[in-house]
């Protein structure tokens, strides 16, 4: 009985200290891990420490307000560096059209800047710098507008058939009268009436096709579009019907070029020039409305239709300006908007309407240059423009209009 007794007591305290060194033995495994996760826990504290200072001196920089970060606006040009980048390419612009300017008025000319006959020179050079001047910010002013008015990037107001309807006047007068018409055509007086014919059929377009209750701007692309095709088609069945000679002199007026122009011209298309875009540039503000469509504009409560017929009737008087004065220029309008709107890196049109007129003065006073001096075209200048505009034009069209 003592035995038992002694085994019986002595069991529980054997068992006890197995689970103790069981116990024991199972605690071993939580103490290792225990050591193993301190360098980690180290690691990531010596981590915290490092990364503190910096992210402080960061957040400190970022707060301070000397403001070594570049500082943004709700603006047009919203940093520093757009505002730097516009007017560093309008200030290079403006030096290159100054130089431009001086080469069209110095070039080749035999008297001396210090005598009295280079001036003379000079001041009869001034009728074509004066005409070159005009044409850029007709074509400018009123492609930009154009573009915005109709939402597309691609098409220029001669979609609407003025160059087709000066080259149908133009025909037609030599069909009809003769060459004698060519000259007679030369002259205030058929200057102004070519410019009634071109604004009165462009209103009247564009009153017809934007007035009545379904007035869309599409269908007056379209019609202007085929009233161009048609005039154009009635244009070539007459020079078909010429004389060689007289096919050459009408050929000759047919090119864009500034030897078209007459002094005569100036007096009447200065004032309608300055008056429209400077109509076109005030309006800026609802130009940037415009563009973000009819819906956007009539919630922000302007009156689209009304917008838009003004806008059209003053870009009708600048393309009817331009293309009177030197003939038809068809894609330097469509090269000048695309240079302003890469270069300017804006669509606010305060910034992109004056680096347009920049750009077109830069274009065509340098393709005239070129033509004139170099190789003695007589200053036309078409050929240049359209071979450039129009392989601009391609680039734009394979890159499916991404500008």
């Amino acid at each position: 009985m003592s035995a038992e007794t002694t085994e019986s007591t002595t069991s529980p305290t054997t068992s006890r200290s197995e689970q103790g060194k069981t116990t024991t033995f199972s605690n071993a495994p939580s103490k290792t891990a225990t050591r193993g996760t301190t360098p980690t826990k180290r690691r990531t504290a010596s981590t915290k420490r490092r990364t503190t200072p910096t992210t402080k001196r960061r957040t400190a920089s970022a707060l301070a307000p000397t403001g070594e970060q570049p500082r943004r606006s709700s603006g047009s040009l919203g940093t520093a560096k757009a505002r730097w980048r516009y007017w560093s390419i309008m200030i290079g612009l403006i030096i290159a059209s100054a130089a431009i300017a001086l080469g069209l008025l110095a070039w080749d000319n035999p008297m001396p800047i210090t005598d009295d006959g280079f001036w003379l020179i000079a001041q009869l050079r001034m009728k074509n710098l004066a005409v070159i001047a005009i044409v850029a910010l007709c074509q400018a002013f009123a492609t930009v507008a154009f573009q915005t008015v109709t939402n597309n990037r691609i098409i220029t107001p001669s979609i609407m058939g003025f160059e087709s309807l000066y080259v149908a006047i133009q025909t037609g007068a030599m069909y009809f009268v003769g060459v004698t018409a060519i000259v007679d055509l030369k002259g205030l007086v058929p200057f102004t009436v070519q410019l009634l014919l071109m604004v009165g059929l462009s209103l009247a377009l564009y009153g017809w096709l934007l007035s009545g209750r379904y007035g869309n701007i599409a269908i007056m692309l379209l019609i202007g579009v085929v009233i161009g095709g048609g005039l154009g088609s009635i244009a070539t069945f007459m020079q078909r019907t010429l004389t060689p000679s007289e096919f050459d002199v009408l050929a000759a007026r047919l090119f864009g070029s500034v030897s078209n122009s007459d002094s005569s011209y100036l007096p009447v298309s200065i004032p309608l020039c300055l008056l429209a875009c400077a109509a076109i540039y005030l309006m800026s503000s609802r130009l940037n409305v415009l563009a973000l469509g009819r819906d956007t504009t009539s919630n922000l409560g302007l009156n689209h239709k009304f917008e838009m017929m003004k806008v059209l009737f003053f870009v009708s008087i600048l393309m009817a300006v331009s293309v009177s004065m030197i003939g038809p220029m068809i894609f330097l309008g469509f090269l000048v908007a695309m240079l302003a709107y890469k270069f300017s890196d804006t669509y606010d049109h305060k910034y992109v309407l004056p680096m347009a007129a920049l750009l077109g003065f830069v274009v065509l006073g340098g393709a005239y240059f070129v033509m004139k001096n170099l190789f003695y075209a007589e200053g036309v200048v078409s050929i240049i423009i359209e071979v450039i505009g129009g392989g601009a034009f391609l680039i734009v069209i394979m890159r499916k209009g991404r500008l």
